[in-house]
């Protein structure tokens, strides 16, 4: 585990010089991993403690834009970052989990079953894999596939190709859902602070969501993750909430920032309980 502390550790380091493209956006994703974490049982609480290097202090958010943050370092793992899909609103695995060269398994559904594939191995200590950047690619990688764009159209790059106005600032519309409702919503609702932000996805959990936790949890087919039936949900809210009533140029205020502001925060919410639910069940 040493080897693998001194890694991430001098990869941190890396980051500092270069520009990075985020995903869901660095508080998205600590939402993400802060909610997981609270979650965790005993075993799979300490199997995260363990795998984190030291300087992250046992703290599982602040390394959550880590894949982010390393695709300088790892091209191959761009295109683990999301799924293009056909014109749709549909998610198949066969037909649309592949690279842009064809190779299957490649996209980010395919990622998730890879890392919790190789977190498996934890208890048997085998030297085979990087289990620290494993548990950090399938943490960021359980957020990407829930932010309803990265399970896009292939034709316009999951919104990257739709140009928009945010208010007054011209922007993309996959930026808009990766970063720029959540950097409104604390602008407005949480005094620009993203612990408020968690703390009320969190209250939502157990108040206004209660009843549908356990749903969440567990898939028809009992496997814990099921990536398949994320993206399955991304795809449909990308087409009934994201690409709705947007067309080049378009510009998105309120009526579209209040009404898809409860999706993006259900979409946060349910990527960190299912992270929880399947560090649970991989470190149980």
């Amino acid at each position: 585990m040493g080897s693998c502390r001194v890694l991430i550790f001098t990869l941190s380091l890396l980051l500092l010089l270069f520009p990075v493209i985020h995903g869901w956006g660095a508080d998205g994703h600590l939402t993400v991993c802060r909610i997981a974490q609270s979650r965790l049982s005993k075993a799979a609480a300490d199997a995260v403690n363990k795998l984190l290097p030291e300087y992250a202090e046992n703290d599982l958010g602040s390394l959550c834009i880590w894949a982010d943050e390393v695709r300088f370092r790892y091209h191959w793992s761009s295109a683990l970052h999301f799924i293009n899909t056909p014109d749709l609103c549909t998610f198949q695995y066969q037909r649309d989990c592949k690279d842009e060269d064809g190779l299957k398994g490649r996209c980010v559904a395919g990622a998730i079953n890879n890392y919790t594939t190789q977190l498996l191995t934890y208890s048997t200590a085998q030297a085979e894999y990087n289990l620290t950047e494993a548990l950090l690619f399938l943490s960021h990688f359980m957020g990407d596939i829930h932010q309803p764009l990265h399970v896009g159209f292939a034709t316009d790059r999951g919104g990257n190709d739709i140009d928009v106005h945010w208010y007054t600032r011209k922007q993309n519309l996959h930026h808009v859902w990766d970063r720029d409702i959540i950097e409104t919503a604390e602008e407005r609702f949480y005094d620009s602070n993203v612990e408020q932000l968690v703390e009320a996805i969190q209250k939502n959990i157990t108040t206004e969501w209660a009843d549908r936790v356990k749903g969440w949890e567990t898939c028809n087919s009992n496997k814990i993750p099921c990536p398949d039936t994320y993206a399955s949900e991304s795809i449909k809210a990308a087409c009934n909430w994201a690409y709705k009533d947007v067309s080049q140029d378009s510009t998105l205020e309120d009526d579209y920032f209040l009404s898809r502001l409860p999706i993006l925060n259900l979409r946060l919410a349910q990527a960190g309980v299912r992270l929880a639910a399947a560090l649970n069940s991989i470190f149980g």
